[in-house]
């Protein structure tokens, strides 16, 4: 008990010596902190003592007037979009119309003006001449007629988004249907639209049949089961079909009816935010930089750049005057939903399940450096600070000699671990005081920013070794030293280099990778760099110093720092990343090929997998379902019958004409898998929803059960590059982006993301867990721990054995036989 109390005291001792260390550290911080209270007042046997701080009230004045400018802003954008496809003024063009017709004694209300004239209440009569009212009863009958116009527009708008039949026909083979069909989209959609303004006319995801659902399951699984299991599977979804299945149908319908989307609530909620385990890794995904340059090496520079350019995307969100997203190609849009949460967003822990709250707006960015927070502001007297300003405060930050307070350096922690234990610490600790109100700036941050003192980057002696090390410092860093929960984080690098980790549940990665493409666009061609590699602009010094972020972290807190740490770090070693640039060709090759590069790749996917591994297995292609209002992705199951014909025939040395003839055949029936999906006839989201409506319920379904247990072992994704005009490729071949990827979905599996990048070359990132490599190493193969070095080796291999296989029909000279492929690589 003695020791035990002396214990006790030397904690309790070096506590408070820490407490007035951090306060004595904190003292400027603490002076910044009471400048910027408005006023003060006092109460003396004189009276009140009251002292106003003019440069406060100054700020409290322009912050106001900024946000009444965005209030008008967005009534304004709520008029816009709420009469489009037609404009405002078109109800001026209705009224002159109509009054012209009326000048001409011709009565085109058929009467309605006369009988809204009579209805008009008695003060009008008194007090209108009969001019008078018929003048406002014309006005009134306008405006009707004017709101119906619009209404049958957004009817027929509604309809012609509905219509998916174009992306089923040929290319070169487009029905007369189709190009009447083009024609009226074109018409409606000619003025130019807000961000926002196609929302209410995207149609609603449609609910497939449980009878074309189950039939399209059982042809995606008949590949990957032997006979006996193919026979068991079919029973029960054949006894599914005749006893639960109709009855949850029905459900799920009745929620079709009236909700927006029937997916993306629970598909939010139950995949993401009741998620209990860590984000890090396991959710969260990672943007890179640009592959072969960096604009400038100067880590404030960069970061001023970079983070002007991000707000400069949101001053474009808030005003909706982004264009908005359409099918490549097409004037078909795409729904904006996801752009909503993009900024001052975060995920709250909770015992039971996430939320995600947001925030209309911030005027500040929460930033991180060698243990310390800060609050950087980021507007000033009402204006956004010039790049120049913003490199000056990162500056003053990374100059800043004061130490971590106690507990403060590894906060970031608790976002990495599981959610149960941060969920507690928050409600004990950050409810109140000062805890409350540092968790508040960096919770209500516009998002948040690390400066790394680690470079990164394809450089020195091991380029390709330093480019995988790049990915998993962004995918985890130093499972510390980001802020999970944040919508996004950016990273800037000692060396300059930059990169983003992005929070799934609020959106998916188009959305992130179309904010990134601006802002690393913006960043060097627009914004640009001195020759010194500074930013450009004028600089404000009279500016108030960055904020540092107070704490008073209990012992408790820091002990479950470092479990979380502990169980984060145990993740994050776990994991091995691959980024490979190849180089060999692109989709200007495929194409000239005929193929989709996506189909092609997934299938050189599936080959370079069965090579690996010796078999096949239920393999994840993520699609998106944006054609429909509120759409998120949906499943492609790649790894079909053909595709597996397909690489047996390749691997077992068959006929050079049969083995393309196969392969079209497979990548045919891919495209038809993707086409599928985007129209709303997927099978993944579906039989997910019935899993929900069957918990809900209170009854179970073997079926349902086996079918959402299944594991993903490959979990592929395409990283589209959706603003090419941004990037000036022939003259700027060197800007050229490396993309994002994720962590493995399984833990016997690979993660792939890819990007396709200009006509000659595709990035690609792999993931694996090296316990599941040290597993297969002592286990089965003998193979090298490396897993994911070893998969992006078969990848290459396989492209190119593709590619091979396809131009040797232009070969006079091709021999009649592939040569045999051997099953595995040693």
């Amino acid at each position: 008990m003695g020791a035990m109390q002396g214990q006790s005291m030397n904690g309790t001792t070096r506590s408070r010596r820490g407490h007035v260390t951090s306060m004595g550290v904190s003292s400027r911080a603490m002076a910044e902190a009471h400048q910027a209270v408005a006023f003060q007042f006092t109460i003396t046997p004189e009276g009140i003592d009251l002292q106003l701080s003019y440069q406060a009230l100054h700020q409290i004045y322009h912050s106001g007037v900024r946000s009444w400018k965005k209030r008008v802003s967005r009534m304004r954008n709520r008029v816009i979009k709420g009469v489009y496809p037609a404009s405002p003024s078109s109800w001026l063009f209705v009224v002159i119309a109509i009054l012209a017709t009326m000048y001409m004694q011709s009565d085109p209300s058929m009467g309605l003006i006369a009988k809204i004239q009579q209805h008009l209440p008695l003060s009008l009569h008194v007090s209108l001449s009969l001019q008078g009212q018929t003048m406002l009863s014309a006005l009134v009958f306008s405006t009707v007629l004017w709101l119906s116009i619009i209404l049958a527009l957004r009817f027929c708008l509604k309809l012609l988004l509905s219509y998916h039949r174009w992306m089923f026909e040929k290319h070169g083979r487009i029905s007369t249907t189709t190009k009447v069909w083009v024609t009226l989209l074109r018409l409606l959609s000619g003025r130019k639209p807000l961000l926002y303004s196609y929302q209410t006319s995207l149609p609603h995801l449609p609910v497939p049949t449980i009878k074309d659902t189950l039939s399209r399951y059982l042809e995606s699984v008949q590949p990957l089961l032997t006979g006996p299991g193919f026979e068991r599977m079919t029973g029960l979804a054949n006894q599914f079909e005749s006893s639960l299945g109709n009855r949850l149908q029905r459900y799920l319908k009745l929620k079709a009816l009236w909700a927006t989307n029937y997916v993306s609530d629970w598909w939010e909620e139950y995949i993401y935010l009741r998620s209990r385990g860590p984000i890090m890794v396991n959710s969260n995904y990672y943007g890179m930089d640009f592959l072969y340059v960096t604009p400038t090496s100067v880590q404030a520079a960069r970061a001023g750049n970079t983070i002007t350019a991000l707000l400069l995307y949101r001053r474009k969100v808030n005003r909706e005057e982004l264009k908005p997203s359409r099918v490549p190609g097409t004037v078909i849009p795409l729904c904006a939903a996801q752009c909503e949460r993009m900024f001052n967003t975060t995920r709250t822990p909770g015992v039971e399940t996430d939320v995600l709250q947001h925030w209309q707006d911030s005027e500040f960015v929460a930033v991180y450096h060698r243990g310390r927070y800060f609050r950087l502001w980021v507007y000033h007297a009402g204006r956004l600070l010039s790049p120049r300003e913003i490199q000056f405060q990162v500056q003053r930050i990374l100059e800043d000699p004061s130490p971590p307070q106690p507990g403060e350096e590894k906060l970031g922690a608790l976002t990495a671990g599981d959610r149960i234990p941060w969920s507690e610490m928050r409600k004990r600790h950050f409810s109140a005081g000062v805890n409350r109100r540092s968790l508040d700036v960096i919770e209500r941050a516009a998002f948040f920013v690390t400066l790394d003192e680690e470079e990164q980057g394809m450089r020195g002696d091991d380029p390709a070794g330093n480019l995988d090390r790049y990915a998993k410092s962004l995918l985890h860093g130093k499972c510390y030293d980001r802020w999970f929960d944040k919508s996004f984080s950016i990273i800037i690098y000692k060396n300059g280099k930059n990169g983003l980790n992005a929070e799934h549940s609020w959106a998916d990665a188009p959305t992130v990778a179309h904010l990134w493409e601006y802002t690393l666009a913006t960043d060097a061609f627009q914004l640009g760099y001195t020759e010194g590699g500074h930013c450009k602009g004028e600089v404000d010094r009279t500016l108030p110093h960055p904020q540092r972020l107070l704490w008073d972290i209990p012992s408790e807190v820091q002990e479950q720092v470092s479990r979380s740490l502990a169980v984060a770090q145990v993740l994050a070693d776990d994991v091995h990343c691959h980024i490979f640039p190849f180089r060999d060709f692109g989709k200007g090759r495929i194409k000239q090929l005929r193929i989709s590069p996506d189909a092609f790749i997934q299938l050189s996917l599936q080959l370079a997998y069965y090579r690996d591994r010796g078999g096949f297995c239920l393999t994840y292609e993520a699609s998106m379902t944006r054609l429909f209002r509120e759409g998120r992705t949906e499943t492609v199951r790649s790894c079909s019958n053909e595709s597996c014909d397909f690489v047996k025939a390749l691997a077992g040395g068959e006929g050079l004409e049969q083995c393309r003839q196969l392969f079209r055949q497979a990548a045919e029936k891919h495209q038809n898998l993707y086409r599928l999906a985007m129209t709303g006839d997927g099978i993944d989201r579906h039989l997910f929803c019935l899993y929900v409506v069957s918990k809900y319920l209170g009854v179970d379904s073997p079926f349902l059960k086996e079918v959402l247990s299944e594991p993903w072992r490959l979990s592929t994704s395409q990283t589209p590059l959706q603003q090419i005009e941004l990037f000036d490729l022939k003259n700027n071949p060197e800007f050229i982006s490396l993309g994002g990827g994720f962590g493995p979905v399984a833990d016997d599996g690979y993660g792939v993301s890819y990007i396709i990048v200009g006509e000659d070359m595709i990035n690609f990132h792999v993931s694996s867990k090296h316990s599941f490599s040290e597993t297969v190493s002592s286990a089965r193969f003998s193979l090298s721990p490396k897993d994911s070095h070893r998969f992006g080796q078969q990848i290459i291999r396989a492209l190119q054995d593709i590619v091979a296989l396809l131009s040797s029909a232009e070969n006079n000279g091709a021999v009649s036989k592939c040569p045999p492929q051997t099953k595995k690589t040693l």
